[in-house]
């Protein structure tokens, strides 16, 4: 097995994977670091990846493109419209409000989720990882926005188990970078922490976040994010730019034509690299419509004059995740600028003025998600440990494969929105404003809530305010129900366990009924009894007991049993475990899942099939034009003249059929269309081979003779004329066979072939070996008779 980080970007995503030395990144068929984020539905087949991100010009309309915008989100969503009239795919609405992706494939209208969608990507990098690697790939962690809502979270879990993945943890983007930093940290102290701002602006979206590094931890102070800004906005602002410029100048409008749209957009792309190094940049795009080749020309101030909105919410995210830390400026000890929007000159300006240090880029800034969860990976999977070193706070060398692992490194992350939690009686909270994992809690933690209920109650989570969520989202995450309850008291006491996981999901893990039975006697000998302190029975308000913070296996409670009893100062305490069902607003149910892995397990032998069929293709496009070049040439002289034309006729109606009615066929009929060649050609083919054959089969059947010639040379007269004969019969059959052939023409099959010559030269080697054998035999014998003669003698 093996651990794999993946960095599903808007545009891009990248594989890493930790290795006994270190994290690598893995390349694509196209030996490519990247992997485009792109899936293209053809007529009979998909395409993924760059294949996909190809036919994003040709085939817009059946290619989806950042469908990480999607995931999770409602149709009616405000702030999504303007979103889904970028992208040139048709989208509508589900019957649940949720988002639908409508296409053409295999003759047929296809209707996919986001969710879909993103497992065909995951299933994809999956398939590149384990081509990579040779072995089987499961286990992973997969970077995530730190502003993703709880059912944004489970949709990536759904997305990667229809993919076959199975994800040990969803860690922010933010806070891999950060876990990828720090294995390069050498100036860690006991005594200091060092607090370090990270800024990742990426195709989309803007996240920072806030570090504190001390000796074998890393804790996660702040975060704050704009998801609604990133590098595409800016191409935005050239993409609009220039196509008002191109309206008064050649009288076409992009926005009625995809195609153009998509191909200026790209060119808008690549200009606004071409400005993070030059003052000013050119822009040529032929025939981009109605025939016509346009030219553009911008620079750099104006450029961030067009932008300087955009500039201006940078600074936003920037003051709020210093508010949010508590920490001023002289705490902050470095600043690194990471993801593909970043390298624009003035966001570095910007970042300078507003925390008074020049940012850094001493990581890779658009390979520091993907390690940064391979690390993680490493560190949570049972075939790795990573150590501490006695110099480094962590470095590649502190991987090591080994069963049983552990992880002496602490990642503690915050939660960026606040979650509160109701039942049927009002909020369940600690603080006054109603809030139980409040924004910036560590996490994972996990909280004890003491209820008392009379019956079945039901509990909600919520996200606290409004207001911190992106796009204004519904607040309402999940509810579960509990019960019904067995209690043969009017109020009983009921203690449930509220998990904030490693992916950041709210859960109810389990609730337990606790039941006090006035006993005058108190019971050793029960194998259920634990050491816990009773809980008066007079408190009848909810209280919390936070377990911990940090710690993935944090403590919780001793394991209960269905009637275990705890006897304790004359009472006797009886805990029962109360059913739990979830019920997750607007979530993926379990059989839309088992429904979308069996039609991702279809389209994967579908695509299959497809590549069988084209490989089948191409082997029968190849051999025709093969066998024309070596029919006139190589194989001129062993065909009369007539093979020659029948043969030259056969490859030119197929190379006519294939590029006319054979252009969609199936791989049995190219296959049957390649053995009706090799019919025709491999008799010419076998006589050519043979040729060369044949002359080395007779030189070896010569030198076999000449070898056993001189090997008889020390045997008995007896043997030596046998071996001697033997070797006169093959030269003879050698002889008069090369005669019978060197009156042949070429354009004939051979009198004798190779095989027959091969076959001679082994049944001699086979006599003169049982000879040689059958004579040193009888000469041992007489040394051996004439010893013991001897002995005798003496």
């Amino acid at each position: 097995m093996s651990v794999v980080g993946l960095d599903i970007g808007n545009e891009n995503c990248i594989i890493a994977v930790a290795k006994q030395r270190g994290i690598d990144v893995l390349l694509n068929d196209e030996s490519k670091r990247e992997t485009p984020a792109a899936v293209s539905f053809g007529e009979k087949q998909r395409f993924i990846g760059s294949a996909g991100a190809a036919s994003a010009t040709m085939n817009p309309r059946s290619t989806i493109l950042q469908v990480k915008r999607l995931i999770g989100r409602k149709f009616n969503e405000p702030g999504l419209e303007k979103e889904l009239k970028l992208f040139p795919f048709e989208t509508f609405e589900s019957p649940d409000g949720g988002i639908l992706i409508r296409l053409q494939f295999m003759g047929e209208v296809h209707e996919f989720t986001p969710v879909q969608i993103l497992g065909m990507l995951l299933s994809h990098l999956k398939q590149i990882a384990e081509k990579n690697l040779e072995m089987p790939v499961s286990e992973c962690v997969i970077g995530i926005p730190s502003y993703f809502t709880d059912l944004q979270r489970r949709a990536y879990l759904d997305a990667a188990a229809i993919a076959g993945l199975k994800p040990l943890r969803l860690l922010h983007d933010c806070t891999a970078t950060a876990l990828g930093y720090g294995i390069y940290k050498t100036d860690i102290s006991n005594s200091s922490p060092v607090y370090t701002v990270f800024v990742d602006i990426g195709h989309c979206d803007t996240q920072i976040c806030i570090a504190l590094f001390e000796t074998g931890q890393m804790k996660i102070i702040s975060h704050a994010f704009d998801c609604s800004l990133g590098g595409r906005d800016f191409d935005e602002v050239l993409f609009n730019h220039f196509a008002s410029q191109f309206k008064e100048r050649y009288n076409i409008d992009v926005f009625t034509n995809i195609k153009a749209s998509v191909r200026l957009r790209a060119s808008c792309e690549k200009l606004k690299k071409v400005l993070s190094a030059n003052a000013e940049a050119p822009l040529n795009i032929e025939c981009l419509m109605d025939e016509k080749d346009v030219r553009g020309l911008i620079k750099r101030e104006e450029f961030e004059k067009l932008s300087s909105d955009l500039l201006e919410r940078i600074t936003v995210p920037c003051r709020k995740v210093l508010a949010d830390s508590g920490l001023t400026l002289d705490k902050i000890n470095s600043v690194e600028l990471v993801g593909s929007g970043s390298r624009i000159p003035a966001i570095t300006r910007i970042l300078a003025s507003i925390f008074n240090r020049e940012p850094s880029r001493t990581i890779n800034a658009s390979e520091c998600v993907a390690r940064g969860c391979a690390l993680q990976c490493a560190m949570l999977s049972p075939i790795f440990r990573v150590r501490e070193s006695d110099y480094y706070w962590f470095h590649f060398p502190a991987l090591q494969a080994c069963p049983g692992g552990w992880s002496f490194l602490g990642v503690q992350d915050s939660l960026p929105l606040s979650i509160g939690f109701s039942s049927d009686k009002g909020p369940v909270c600690t603080l006054s404003n109603g809030v139980l994992f409040p924004k910036g809690h560590p996490f994972p933690s996990v909280k004890i809530l003491t209820l008392h209920r009379t019956n079945m109650f039901n509990m909600e989570a919520f996200y606290v305010n409004s207001n911190e969520l992106p796009s204004k989202l519904s607040p309402q995450i999940n509810t579960f129900t509990v019960g019904p309850i067995q209690c043969h008291i009017n109020m009983a006491k009921v203690k449930v366990r509220v998990q904030l996981n490693l992916h950041g999901i709210v859960k109810l893990d389990s609730a337990v009924l606790i039941e006090d039975q006035l006993d005058n006697s108190v019971t050793t000998n029960d194998p259920h009894l634990t050491s816990e302190e009773v809980e008066d029975k007079s408190d009848r308000i909810s209280s919390v007991e936070n377990i911990a913070q940090v710690s993935d296996n944090s403590q919780s409670e001793p394991p209960s049993c269905p009637g275990a009893g705890v006897a304790r100062r004359g009472k006797a305490v009886k805990r029962l475990e109360i059913p739990i069902s979830e019920s997750v607003c607007d979530g993926m149910k379990r059989d839309k899942i088992a429904k979308a892995e069996e039609k991702e397990r279809w389209l994967m032998q579908q695509d299959l099939k497809m590549e069988q069929t084209k490989d089948k293709k191409n082997a029968l496009e190849s051999y025709v034009y093969e066998m024309r070049d070596k029919i006139l040439n190589a194989y001129r002289s062993f065909a009369n003249e007539s093979d020659r034309e029948e043969i030259s006729r056969k490859l030119q109606q197929t190379e006519d059929w294939l590029y006319e009615d054979g252009m969609d066929e199936t791989e049995n009929v190219y296959v049957e269309k390649l053995e009706d060649l090799k019919k025709l050609v491999d008799p010419i083919e076998n006589r050519y081979k043979d040729e060369e054959a044949r002359v080395q089969a007779a030189k070896d059947l010569l030198k076999c003779i000449e070898d056993y010639r001189k090997a008889a040379a020390s045997l008995s007269s007896i043997k030596k004329d046998a071996v001697t004969d033997e070797c006169n019969k093959a030269e003879r059959w050698l002889q008069e066979k090369s005669q019978q052939q060197d009156s042949l023409p070429k354009d004939v099959d051979p009198m004798v072939w190779s095989c027959e010559i091969k076959r001679k030269a082994e049944a001699l080697e086979a006599t003169c070996k049982y000879m040689i054998r059958s004579n040193a035999s009888r000469d041992d014998m007489n040394v051996t008779d004439q010893g013991d003669k001897s002995d005798g003698m003496q």
